[in-house]
């Protein structure tokens, strides 16, 4: 399937088999799961996952790539695949009452926004293993404190637990990355770990993270005093960063009582 990788796409190709069978080894799919791939591109993951699983769907942009997808898995009767953006697919829509397992090697010049949609459908899904850039992967996976702490993290982590399992190295691919890539499982909670509406959350978390580097008296000046801030455990001269998600579902609930 000799094709050459579009930018506008973020094309970059796993080619690297030990990679390939290590991300299949860590997911561990089974005959009688429903697996969901994001951006097959020439099928490297895609072949390793219907060697073991019962049922693949796949989700790919690019139309010419659909094309020889389709000739090349012609015969398969586990396999559908879909063209189209994931970043408007409906993946709730694949499951038939079972939970979907996500996979995917992501553009990364999409990955954040493609995380909030699955987060949305994150009912219909059991786990997630992708392939990101290093740095998004770290940012979700910081604590509090740390200087990859951000709106990315809370967010993630109010949807879901997550691990990162292996660095992936440049050469992994074709054409290779300028920056190190790292495969990251998110496993969605059965309940969330703290009591906020995410919309209300995403609101307060958002404001905080716009200008970091001002205190919270004054990133958060539009919808708590001081004194609001203080009721509520929450140190006014303190940093974005320096909060837990705790801090922040409490700060959503008194935004969402107002609303």
């Amino acid at each position: 399937m000799s094709h050459q990788p579009r930018k506008r796409f973020g094309q970059n190709f796993l080619r690297d088999q030990h990679v390939i069978y290590a991300i299949v080894a860590a997911i561990g799919p089974r005959e009688d799961e429903h697996l969901v791939e994001i951006g097959p591109g020439q099928g490297a993951l895609t072949s390793a996952l219907l060697a073991e699983c019962g049922r693949l769907d796949v989700v790919e942009l690019d139309r010419d790539l659909v094309v020889r997808l389709k000739e090349r898995y012609a015969g398969s009767d586990k396999l559908r695949i879909h063209s189209g953006d994931a970043l408007k697919f409906d993946f709730a829509a694949l499951s038939k009452g079972e939970k979907l397992r996500v996979v995917g090697n992501l553009p990364y010049n999409i990955s954040t926004p493609l995380l909030f949609h699955l987060f949305g459908q994150a009912q219909s899904i059991s786990d997630m293993h992708f392939m990101l850039q290093k740095e998004v992967v770290d940012r979700l996976c910081a604590s509090p404190g740390d200087s990859d702490y951000g709106r990315l993290s809370i967010m993630a982590q109010y949807h879901c637990a997550m691990e990162c399992l292996m660095d992936v190295p440049p050469d992994s691919f074709y054409p290779p990355p300028k920056v190190m890539s790292a495969v990251v499982r998110l496993i969605p909670h059965a309940r969330p770990p703290v009591e906020a509406d995410p919309v209300a959350l995403g609101r307060v978390v958002t404001a905080a993270f716009a200008q970091r580097r001002k205190t919270l008296r004054n990133a958060l000046s539009a919808l708590f005093s001081a004194d609001e801030l203080r009721d509520l455990g929450v140190d006014p001269t303190a940093r974005a960063e320096t909060l837990a998600l705790e801090d922040y579902a409490r700060l959503a609930g008194r935004y969402g009582s107002r609303e």
